[in-house]
Parts: C-alpha cells; sequence; structure tokens
C-alpha cells in the first residue's frame, strides 16, 4: 500500500495456566524509491497489558522502556511548547484498544515492529477465551497466527474460529490437543487471503477467538513456583442456588424509541430464563417510581406470564429519579429478607439499567453513592448497565463496585437486546454465596482479593500471592462457602514439587509466569479500588500500582511506554499508554501520550490516529474569541440556540435542540434554591409539510422559586407574576421596575426584562418581536442567565448543568463543508465530539440585531455535551 510492503505478520501466543504471553512481530519494506512513513497499528484485547515494544531498522534496534506516565506527559508538553503539531487518538469500540506507532522509512529498507502484552484469561460459561483482532490491510506473504497452550490440569477441549473465515480458509486452520497441550495455527496463502481470485483486498478482518476448558477432577488446582502462588476455583457440579433478583429500569423520556422497546425484549426473553425457584421484582423509574409488586414474587408460570404483560406495557416519558428506583428496590428486597419471604440460602442481585444521569428527586451523584453503599450494606450484589454515551459511567462503575458488582457499557446498536441478555446470563446461575478461600496469614505477605459475594456457573475464582519465605514449598487453604442445601468447608493443599512435575515441558513456560500473573490480577485489582478511594488511601494505591507497573513493565494506566526513534526522524521520543474509554492520546511528532483516567471493566474501544492541520489555529480570525466580553452567561435564543460561554477557555460551547412545538423543556432546576426555569415551544405560523421537526422558538416561559412561593409567566404579550394568591400582570409597553421580599424585577418596554430572585440570581428575558403580519414568523422569547455562582451545585436542566465550571479540548482543526466554518475534535466529559466553528448571536443589549457570540458548535442536540440526550428534560407542564 502507497509503496509500503508487509511480506511477513505473525502472532504467536503462549498460554500457560490461563496467562497468555503475546507476541506480534511485523515485518515491512518500502519499496517505493523515496522514504516512506509506515504505520504500525495492531488491536489488543482490552484487558490486556503491553509489556515490551521495539522498532529494528536496517539491523539496528531501538527498544521501548516503561516509565511514569506524568514523565511522559511533561515529554508531551514540552514538545508542544516547542510548536510541533498535536493530534488525537481515540479509544472506542467494544473489545480492543488499539496501539499505533509511525516511522519513516528510506527507500528499499526494512523495518520489524514487535510488540509483547500478556493477559489472564477469564472464563465464561465454561470456557477460557483468547480473542486476536486479524486485519494486516494488505495481502501478506507470511502471515500466521501460532497459539500453544499448556494446561496441568489437562485440556478438555479446544476450539478456534474467525467472523472472516471463509469455507476456503476454514482448512487452514489446524487444532490438535492431547494431554495438558494444545496447539492452534493459521496460515492462509496469498490466493486463500483474497477477496476474490484477482483481487488485491485481503479477507483477513475480523477476530479470531481460541476457546478451551480444562480438565476438574476437584474443585482447586494450587500451583506453586519460586516463592508466588496461583489458586483456581471453580467447582462443578454444584445444586444452583435460587436467586433473588430486583430489575430497577430506566423509562425516562430519552429511553423512548429503539431503547425501551429492545429493553422489553431483552426482559421478555430474561423471563423465560428465570427459574420457578428464583423471586423478582420489577420497578421502573422516571419522573416517579413504579413497581410491578410491592414484594419480591416467586417465579411460577403464572407470575411469570403476568410479568410478561406488564413489560409490554412498559412506555418511557420524564425525567431520571435513579435514586429513587434504587432506594425503592433495596426497600423491597430488605423487606423480603426481613419477613423470611425469601430462601436463606439464596442470592439477592439488583440490576440496574440506565440510559442518562440523575436529573430529578436526588440528583448528586456522591449522595446517590452514599446512600446506595449504607443501603445495601454489603447484603446484595449491584450490577449496573449504562445504555448508550449519556451515561455517567464512572459514577455507575463505582456505585457498582462498592456494592460488590461491576458496571458493563450496552451498546446502542441492533444486537443491544442481545447484550443484555448477556449479560443476565453470566448472573443467572449463583452456585456459592459469600466465597472465602483463607490462606495461612503468617506465610502469606501480598494477597490479591481471596472473599466473593458469589460465585457463578461456568466461571472461576482466581487468587494469587507471594510467599513470606521465597523457599516456601507448600500451602495449605480453607476453602468456605454456602450452597444451596449446605455450607461448603473444606482444606485443600499443594506442593511446589507436584507443581514442577505438571510443569516438565519447558518450552511452554515463558519466564516467571505465575509470578507475572499475581502482578497483573494485583495491579488490575489496585486500581480497581482506586476507582473508589479518596485522599491518603488512593495516594496509597495509586503507589503501590504504579510501583508494581513499573517493576513489572506493563503499560497501565499510571505508566507509559517510551520509543526512541532514529536520527532521521530527528530522535524523536515515541510514548505509548494503555487508554481508558473516552480518554485522548495526544501525538506530537513520534510522541503520543495517554491522560488515562482508569477503567479496567471491559470497555471496548479503537483508536483512530490524525494530525491537525496547520491550516486552522490560534492565529485563524474564526478561533479569536469574545474575550472582551466581561460577563460570564449561559442563554438560550432563537430556534432554539444554546450559548454556554467557558471563561476560562475564553471561549463558548453552542448547541441547538430540535424538537417540535408544545413540546416544554426543564431549562433550569436546582432543588436547594428552589428555582426552576421551564420554555414552551412554539413554531412557525404556518407548519412546513415537509420537515420531520418544525422550525420551534420559546413562546412561553416559566420561572418559580417555591420557598418564596413565586411563580413568574412570560409570553411575547405579558409577564404575569403570581406570589401565593396574588397575582399582577403587566405587559411589553409598561416600564416597571417592582421590588419586593427576594424579587426584583425591571421590565424594558419592548426590550427586555431582567429579573433577579432568592440568592441573587438573575435571568433576563429578551423579547423579539417581529412584524404582525409577517406570513411566517411570530414573536418568541430568548432567555439568558447572570450569576448563576449563586445557584446550588446540585443545578440541572439544558442550562443549568452548565453553570459547574466545564472543560473541554479543541483539536485537530481542519477545513469544514463550508469553507468558512472549520470542523475540529473536541473532548468534553470524556466524550470525542465532531464540532464546527460558527456564530451565535448575543441579543442582551441589542435585541433587534444582537452581537456575533464565535463558538464551537457540537451537533445532534448537544449530545456529549449534555448530560444524556434532550428527551431527557422534556417536562409535561411549565411548572
Amino acid at each position: 500500500v502507497n509503496g509500503m510492503e508487509i511480506y511477513s505478520m505473525r502472532i504467536d501466543s503462549k498460554v500457560t495456566s490461563r496467562f497468555a504471553h503475546n507476541v506480534i512481530t511485523s515485518r515491512a519494506v518500502n519499496r517505493g524509491n523515496v522514504s516512506k512513513e509506515v504505520f504500525f497499528d495492531v488491536e489488543l484485547p482490552k484487558t490486556a497489558f503491553i509489556t515490551n515494544f521495539s522498532m529494528t531498522i536496517d539491523g539496528v534496534t531501538y527498544p521501548g522502556t516503561i516509565k511514569e506516565k506524568e514523565a511522559a506527559k511533561k515529554q508531551y508538553e514540552k514538545a508542544v511548547s516547542r510548536g510541533q503539531t498535536a493530534g488525537l487518538v481515540k479509544a472506542s469500540g467494544r473489545k480492543t484498544e488499539k496501539f499505533t506507532v509511525s516511522v519513516n522509512i528510506k527507500a528499499a529498507s526494512k523495518v520489524t515492529f514487535e510488540l509483547t502484552y500478556e493477559e489472564l484469561l477469564k472464563r465464561q460459561f465454561g470456557k477460557y477465551e483468547m480473542f486476536i483482532k486479524v486485519k494486516p490491510k494488505q495481502l501478506v506473504k507470511d502471515f500466521e497466527i501460532e497459539v500453544d497452550i499448556f494446561e496441568p490440569q489437562g485440556i478438555t477441549e479446544l476450539e478456534a474460529e474467525g467472523t472472516f473465515i471463509t469455507n476456503e480458509l476454514q482448512n487452514t486452520i489446524k487444532k490438535t490437543f492431547s494431554g495438558k497441550k494444545g496447539h492452534i495455527s493459521f496460515k492462509p496463502t496469498l490466493d486463500q487471503q483474497r477477496t476474490c481470485a484477482n483481487c488485491s483486498e485481503s479477507v483477513l478482518d475480523g477476530d479470531f477467538t481460541v476457546r478451551y476448558d480444562v480438565k476438574r477432577t476437584t474443585p482447586d488446582n494450587l500451583q506453586i513456583v519460586n516463592g508466588y502462588f496461583v489458586h483456581f476455583f471453580a467447582p462443578t457440579n454444584l445444586p444452583k442456588l435460587s436467586k433473588n433478583i430486583i430489575f430497577v429500569l430506566d423509562t425516562s423520556g430519552s429511553m423512548s424509541g429503539r431503547e425501551i422497546e429492545q429493553t422489553k425484549e431483552a426482559l421478555l426473553k430474561i423471563l423465560d430464563d428465570i427459574k420457578e425457584d428464583d423471586y423478582f421484582n420489577l420497578i421502573l423509574f422516571d419522573s416517579e417510581i413504579s413497581t410491578w409488586k410491592e414484594t419480591l414474587i416467586k417465579a411460577t408460570p403464572e407470575n411469570l406470564d403476568e410479568a410478561r404483560k406488564f413489560v409490554r406495557q412498559i412506555s418511557a416519558q420524564g425525567l431520571t429519579n435513579l435514586h429513587g428506583g434504587l432506594m425503592r428496590g433495596i426497600d423491597i428486597l430488605n423487606a423480603a429478607h426481613e419477613e423470611n419471604l425469601v430462601p436463606k440460602r439464596s442470592a439477592s442481585i439488583i440490576i440496574m439499567l440506565t440510559d442518562g444521569q440523575p436529573n430529578v428527586g436526588v440528583s448528586n451523584t456522591q449522595e446517590i453513592e452514599k446512600a446506595v453503599k449504607k443501603a445495601i450494606d454489603g447484603r446484595y450484589t449491584l450490577y449496573n448497565l449504562g445504555f448508550g454515551s449519556g451515561v455517567d459511567y464512572g459514577f455507575l462503575e463505582r456505585m457498582a463496585l462498592e456494592n460488590k458488582g461491576l458496571a458493563r457499557r450496552i451498546y446502542p446498536d441492533s444486537d443491544a437486546a442481545l447484550q443484555l441478555q448477556g449479560f443476565y446470563d453470566e448472573v443467572s446461575n449463583p452456585m456459592l454465596i459469600d466465597v472465602e478461600l483463607n490462606y495461612p496469614e503468617n506465610e502469606i505477605s501480598d494477597l490479591t482479593t481471596n472473599s466473593f459475594k458469589h460465585f457463578y456457573d461456568g466461571s472461576e475464582i482466581v487468587v494469587a500471592g507471594r510467599f513470606v519465605d521465597s523457599k516456601q514449598n507448600h500451602l495449605s487453604v480453607d476453602v468456605r462457602g454456602e450452597g444451596a442445601h449446605d455450607a461448603l468447608s473444606y482444606t485443600t493443599q499443594q506442593d511446589a514439587e507436584q507443581t514442577a512435575q505438571a510443569f516438565q515441558e519447558q518450552q511452554y513456560i515463558f519466564g516467571e509466569y505465575i509470578e507475572r500473573l499475581w502482578a497483573y490480577l494485583t495491579i488490575e485489582q489496585l486500581l480497581e479500588k482506586r476507582l473508589t478511594a479518596t485522599g491518603e488511601e488512593k495516594e496509597n494505591l495509586t503507589a503501590q500500582a504504579l510501583a508494581l507497573s513499573l517493576m513489572y513493565k506493563f503499560v497501565t494506566p499510571l505508566t507509559s511506554m517510551v520509543v526512541t526513534k532514529p536520527e532521521e526522524n530527528d530522535n524523536e521520543e515515541g510514548i505509548a499508554d494503555k487508554p481508558t474509554e473516552g480518554i485522548d492520546i495526544f501525538i506530537t511528532p513520534g510522541t503520543c501520550v495517554v491522560y488515562a483516567k482508569l477503567l479496567l471493566i471491559v470497555k471496548l474501544l479503537s483508536i483512530k490516529l490524525s494530525f491537525i492541520s496547520k491550516s486552522y489555529g490560534q492565529t485563524s480570525p474564526l478561533y479569536h474569541t469574545y474575550a472582551s466580553s466581561p460577563t460570564w452567561y449561559t442563554s438560550v435564543d432563537g430556534d432554539p440556540h444554546f450559548i454556554i460561554s467557558v471563561p476560562q477557555k475564553k471561549d463558548a460551547i453552542c448547541f441547538n435542540i430540535n424538537e417540535n412545538p408544545g413540546k416544554i423543556l426543564n431549562l433550569i432546576n436546582d432543588p436547594v434554591t428552589g428555582i426552576t426555569v421551564n420554555g414552551e415551544l412554539i413554531g412557525d405560523k404556518r407548519a412546513n409539510s415537509d420537515a420531520k421537526i418544525q422550525n420551534s422558538y420559546f413562546g412561553k416561559l416559566g420561572i418559580a422559586n417555591k420557598h418564596l412561593d413565586v411563580k413568574l409567566t412570560v409570553t411575547p404579550e405579558m409577564i404575569t407574576i403570581q406570589n401565593g394568591d396574588e397575582k399582577t400582570t403587566f405587559t411589553w409597553l409598561d416600564s416597571v421596575t417592582l421590588q419586593q421580599t427576594g424579587l426584583t424585577l425591571i421590565i424594558n418596554r419592548k426590550k427586555n426584562l431582567v429579573l433577579s430572585m432568592g440568592s441573587g440570581t438573575s435571568f433576563v428575558v429578551v423579547l423579539h418581536q417581529v412584524w404582525k403580519k409577517h406570513p411566517l414568523h411570530q414573536d418568541f422569547l430568548g432567555l439568558y442567565t447572570l450569576k448563576s455562582d449563586k445557584m446550588s451545585e446540585q443545578t440541572h436542566g439544558l442550562l443549568g448543568q452548565f453553570f459547574r465550571p466545564i472543560d473541554f479540548t479543541i483539536l485537530e482543526i481542519h477545513p469544514g463543508s463550508d469553507p468558512k466554518k472549520p470542523d475540529a475534535t473536541m473532548i468534553v466529559k470524556n466524550n470525542e465530539l465532531t464540532v464546527t466553528r460558527g456564530w451565535q448571536k448575543d441579543y442582551r443589549r441589542d435585541p433587534k440585531h444582537g452581537v456575533d457570540v464565535p463558538c464551537w458548535f457540537v451537533h445532534d442536540n448537544g449530545a456529549g455535551l449534555i448530560d444524556g440526550v434532550h428527551t431527557d428534560y422534556i417536562v409535561s407542564s411549565l411548572f
């Protein structure tokens, strides 16, 4: 491709006791007569840690070194300060994250890239799975995947498949296993790689997956090597526990359409799988909370039929009272246990699904986390499912981890119902509760997590540790758990000599694999604990995880790999990090830095590499800000256009909301000060029959302060103040200054009104009047907020959520479809958005002509900028 030929690509995987060591080697040659830039571009499993990378050019090797992330960040900032270009690598996707590096290669020169990564394979549905992304992007003369598996317990089954495998390619997958060893190879010829007989495109584009399982004569397998041990626990043939499951479901307006239909489809299939010994209930939350039943109900055929009828009539509307829904579910579980309505030996689970963020009731996420943790008190497991990109995933993840569960993102694709059902299948068969694996305290110095709320059928518990005495060669373990009929209690033990006998085939061993497995698992769990920690505890966890990452050369969210490029690349240094969801990798010439925030639960990612165009930058007139405007404000005006000023950036963000006339939008809602502002949309006098969404403007505003018992209704015709039972009405022909307790109102005749209420918060309502005989348009209103710092931190709404500081980064400025309005990439709220530079009007001082305000325009109803989606903010009435 473009003169660069990849003539060899090999993926070598060695799996020893579930721990996979993978080496990807790619060799390329420049067939052109000038220097070319070559990209090494591979996708890795999200759960993997990179451990090594090197480039070999004309026989000279340039190795990578692992260092602390802060050092890499300083290198990036130093490069930027020299005026070097920066680009963006964005992580997105389901199963992978992408590693990309580039280097200039002279004509006829060769380069070899070698990347090593490691991961612990997880067992689900009775099998271990290793995922390899195959995408060479061109025909490769020597392409091969080779997998060697060694399991001391013995291998019972082994399979391999590829999403791209055709009938012709099927026979190229070679698979053998016997005893402890398994082997898979995939080596298609050039002709077999072609999409058609004479095509130059490669059919190799998709997922190559290896699955296997091991023999289990006992529930446990203990291995001891050189002062470290690993304990695999996966009992079989246990009777299944009954479960008590509460489904807490978001049915707010943003779930309307495909999302609610997919949720209902998944629920109906889940109801088909619920066992008759199980107990369940359904909680729905929007602005209000509703329940199917007031208590947990046994899953009899009659009750399941009734539940199906309930599910089929579920509809979506209103706001998102997430706190209320969760607390109702916890209360029902508490009552069921206190009143002995459910078996004592049973697993209690809460599965909560939401696509937005809490915006009614208790909306402060920290308060919700505290309340839920206190209410659950370690008794139940909470699983949080985030539907789409509008959720605060960090909040869902912290809350789940604090309650012995996990969070999972559900992608709003055609298979969303299958994703929901698939997650339920993972947790639908609890076999044990309150599992503890206890080791002699005086013998073990560093132990990974050893207590687990639930053990599910088809899964596996893994514990690793380090001995105080590195020469110790014996270990006893006390195993405890509660089963369906009785307690599980026994002691198992292992000698190092037994492990050594099992591992006589040394060619399958890669270094100190048990020690590295222990380090991998320890780092993963330290980073997970760090998510919910604060203060000194968080600092200690960070320090421990960083020290281990550096010691064992893992690229984690705390470390970076620095690769020094050759002289023809101006001695550049490339820095590769482990990205996490919504995190950026910034590229200077040869330098990429991920500002990782940390996420280890499976978050499915991909990466895109690009560079900022030099044709647009801060010297462009379009980039000039309105720094001369001294007043911070947010506003909504016109059709309706929202402007959010960001003073620390001396810039602004804007977006439109496209909704039909008659809808009422919540603009501001502060439960502390009692102030709410809602706006009702009007349209043109004559609807456009060809338009799906009609032009709309605010034709009525409702401003209320419940603490003052004041309601202000503003239309283009009049202003009505209702104070308790008293009502006062003015028209826009009046010039008024009104002061009463907690309220100041100034009407500037035919122009605007200024309102100050309660804590000093101020609003400006601008009147837009058109020619009365205009065939299409009619009068409308604009709203501007000032002094919003007087509002509480719990303020929300389409405008109110921006009363708190918001930060964003603009990268990749490049020409857009309109030559006068460049496009760019905006990073905001951990989202990567395509934005356009443009203008909106500020009519505060000049209601007729307005003042142009430069801003970055966010498309699609502010998606990715506003919390949730715009339909979350539709309310039923003006007050």
